[in-house]
This record gives C-alpha cells, structure tokens and sequence, in this order.
C-alpha cells in the first residue's frame, strides 16, 4: 500500500462506491463527514455489499471481503481525515457553494503534493477550484454512476492544473482498475454527458412525435446500438461499417446530414411527454423504492457480468 487515499462521503451512493473500488485496488480509503451516523451507515452499506459480491463472484480485486472492509476507516473531524491524505476525492451532493466551501477548507490545510478531486457529473472545473492557492493540484475525476460497475473516469483539468496532477490521477485510476479518459480542455457537460444528452434528446422528441413507444425506445438501444457501444465506440463503429472512415464518410455523409437535419430544438423535458414516458416506465418499473432498488441491483448484476466478460474477451 503506498498511497492513501481520503474521500469526502456525505453517506453518497458514489461516495461508498469510490471507497469500494480503491480498497479493491488495495489502498487505505478514510471516510469523512460532518455526522457519525452517516458514516456508521455508510460502513455498513458498504459491508453488505462487499459481502454479497464476494458469495456472488463479483468482487473486484485481488483480496477478500474482509481485507477491503479492513483498509477502510471513518473520519469526522476535517485536519485529523486529511493527514498523510496524497489523493483527496469530493463526493458531496452536485451544489457549486456547497463543494466550493469544501475546496476553499481544504486549500487551508492540505500540503504542496495532495491531488483534491472532484465527483462532479457537470460542474466546470474553473468555477469550483478558481482562486484557489493550490489550483495546480485540483482537478475533476467524473466516475460513471455506478463506479463500482462502470470502470470509465473523465479527467477534466483546470486551466491552471500541472499537469503532473492530470498524470498522476491518471495513473491511479489505471491503477485500480477503472478506465479514465483525459480530457485536453473544460467543456459544458464534460463528454459522457454530452453524448447522452445527445441521445436523450433525440429519444425524447421521437417520443413525444409519436414516431415510437418509450418502451420499444429503450430497445433500440438496449438490443441495438448499446450492444454494439458496449465493446466499441461510436467512430470505430463508423470505421467497421465501411472499409474505414473515409469510405464511411464517402458513402453515408450526404444521408447523416439529411437525417441531422431533421432534429428539433432542444426539448423542454416537461408536459404530455413526461406523462407519456412516466406511464410507460412506472407499468415496467413502479414509482416505488422496493422495485426501483430491485431494478437497479438487477442492473449492477448485469453491469457486472457485463464487465467480467469484457475482462475475459481483452484476455483472450
């Protein structure tokens, strides 16, 4: 173990899921948050999890249950959690106050060779870490929720980051088994959003003209495209169709543009299209939290079979 690794949890489902993949990769994790319940919570969410993916064959890393249980600790008071901290990784509630309070405490204490990291899904690194006396060492690591499951990390650096930070934080993720991206500048909604909300919007207005059922929608992408997306990215996807890219752009551009041409403002994402699609997924999925957390952990049962096979087909 040569790094220590300290997160900010506020009891968060990313949070424990961030705790759960750095022991895994056999590091110290300490757990910190204003309120002892909620990191009791926490542990104990995070046991139960452990110990269920261990009788199921799904837990990540080399060491057993009881090994990762034992290299994660709890933490209220701030000064005591960063101590000997090298990585630190913010995980509190998508509030730019909130989590620019909690880099503007950590600036005062941390020393010249701690990464502070950020779990922000959309919020630019120039408004969270700007101003900031250690700004060189900030950056954004965006984990796909669940982290646990979903190994890609999106490195977003500030304008002012070293870039020495954007290497190391790079080199740890790999470290621990996940799959970061850099991204070389800032940009709304970093990529991953970009891309889905691409997506979204598009099901959304085909939806509403109805072209096609929310229902049959999400098997287009479940039975089609997302199985192709599983294993390769759009633009290889381009290169595999055609005899390359060029050849591709050669035989389909004049169409792409026809149909892009086609698309609609951004929707509104509210009235008789909620309704229509809430309908829809409460009669598959009820509104309730038995069935909707049933759902998900039928999910990250799927997401991680889903990642065992990838494992398995790069080995062979």
């Amino acid at each position: 173990i040569n790094w220590l690794i300290f997160y900010f949890l506020f009891s968060g489902l990313i949070g424990c899921s961030w705790a759960m993949v750095f022991a895994a990769g056999g590091f110290k994790v300490k757990l910190y948050d204003i309120a002892q319940q909620q990191l009791t919570r926490a542990l104990e969410n995070i046991r139960k999890q452990m110990k269920d993916m261990e009788k199921s064959g799904f837990l990540k890393g080399a060491l057993s249950a009881d090994q990762q249980l034992a290299l994660i600790s709890v933490c209220t008071d701030l000064k005591a959690a960063v101590e000997g901290a090298t990585f630190i990784q913010e995980c509190t509630p998508e509030n730019l106050e909130v989590k620019k309070k909690i880099f503007s405490q950590l600036d005062l204490i941390v020393g010249d060779n701690v990464i502070l990291s950020s779990s922000t899904s959309c919020l630019l690194p120039s408004k969270l870490f700007t101003g900031l006396k250690h700004v060189k060492q900030c950056i954004v690591s965006h984990p796909v929720n669940p982290p646990y499951f979903v190994p890609l990390v999106e490195i977003v650096p500030h304008p002012e980051t070293d870039p020495s930070t954007t290497e190391r934080t790079y080199a740890l993720m790999k470290k621990i088994g996940q799959s970061p991206v850099k991204l070389n500048r800032e940009i709304e909604g970093f990529v991953l959003n970009r891309l889905q909300y691409a997506v979204i919007s598009e099901a959304w207005r085909l939806v509403a003209e109805g072209v096609i059922s929310p229902t049959d929608l999400d098997l287009v992408m479940s039975d089609g495209l997302g199985m192709r997306y599983a294993f390769i990215g759009p633009l290889e996807t381009m290169h595999l169709n055609a005899e390359g890219i060029s050849n591709y752009c050669e035989r389909y551009a004049e169409g792409m543009r026809l149909v892009l041409n086609t698309f609609g403002p951004v929707p509104e994402f509210s009235g008789e299209t909620v309704q229509k699609v809430n309908q829809a997924l409460s009669e598959k999925i009820p509104v309730v939290p038995k069935a909707l957390d049933a759902r998900r952990k039928w999910r990250d049962e799927c997401l991680s079979g889903l990642s065992k096979l990838k494992t398995q087909m790069k080995s062979d």
